[in-house]
Formats: C-alpha cells, sequence, structure tokens
C-alpha cells in the first residue's frame, strides 16, 4: 500500500475524531497528515520530509489559531455537553457512601457519582458537579 494512502486514512480518523471532540488540536494534525500525503505523492520516498511538513503544519496552525480557539470555547457558543449535566436530576441506582462512588442515572446515561453524604438506591439527586468520569450529586427532595 502506498504511504500517501496510509497519510489520508490518518488525515481522516483525525478529522472525524475531531467532529466528535471539538477542540480543533485533531483537526490540525489531520490537516497535518494531508499535507504529508501531499508531499509523498509528488516524492514518494521522502518520508522524513512528510513527518517534518505534516508536523510543521499542524504546528503553524495550531500557533496561528490559538486566539481563534480561545475565543470559540470561551464564548457562549461552544458548550460541553457534560456540563449541560450540572443541575439535573437523577436517581440512585447503587448507593452512594460518603466519597465512595455509587451509580446514579441521570436522563438515560448512567455515571459513576460520589456525594458528601451517604445517599441510598432510589433517593432522588441532583448534579452539583462534574469531573471527567465521575458527577459529584447531592440528595435532592424534589421529584424527577
Amino acid at each position: 500500500m502506498d504511504l500517501w494512502i496510509i497519510w489520508l486514512i490518518l488525515a481522516g480518523i483525525l478529522i472525524v475524531v475531531e467532529m466528535l471532540t471539538l477542540t480543533f488540536y485533531l483537526l490540525w494534525l489531520g490537516i497535518g497528515a494531508l499535507a504529508a500525503a501531499f508531499i509523498d505523492m509528488i516524492w514518494p520516498d521522502a518520508i522524513v520530509l512528510e513527518v517534518v511538513v505534516g508536523c510543521a503544519v499542524a504546528l503553524i496552525l495550531t500557533l496561528f489559531t490559538r486566539n481563534l480557539t480561545r475565543r470559540i470555547h470561551s464564548s457562549n457558543v461552544y458548550k460541553d455537553a457534560l456540563d449541560e449535566l450540572i443541575g439535573k436530576q437523577g436517581v440512585v441506582l447503587e448507593d452512594i457512601a460518603s466519597e465512595v462512588a455509587g451509580i446514579v442515572k441521570v436522563g438515560n446515561e448512567t455515571w459513576s457519582a460520589i456525594a458528601e453524604d451517604q445517599i441510598v438506591k432510589g433517593e432522588s439527586i441532583r448534579v452539583v458537579s462534574r469531573g471527567s468520569a465521575v458527577l459529584k450529586v447531592e440528595k435532592w427532595g424534589g421529584s424527577n
């Protein structure tokens, strides 16, 4: 298989994953891989040149778009889906002991969750904050 095809596959994977994450960094790496594929089409045996050009394109795009990406991420338009969980109500599926994770259901999703106080199975909760994979919850007196 020609190396330019591998560069194109890598670029496609990076761009698709970028669509799922919205960080912009993988987009720049994907464009760098496209540049490397272009170099491979012109000079097929210049692997070092391909890597250097791909890295240079990704680095230049990252440096020159840093302010733009910062503005997009800090604007009201960009919102992480996990941030929308804060304030939502759910129910405990597995008991949460003091600072020992349990399982909660918020909407249609189940999450690991911690709480300052013990919360038993079946009680209503409200999401207070979130980590990367664990929600911090509190007892909620309202109904779901």
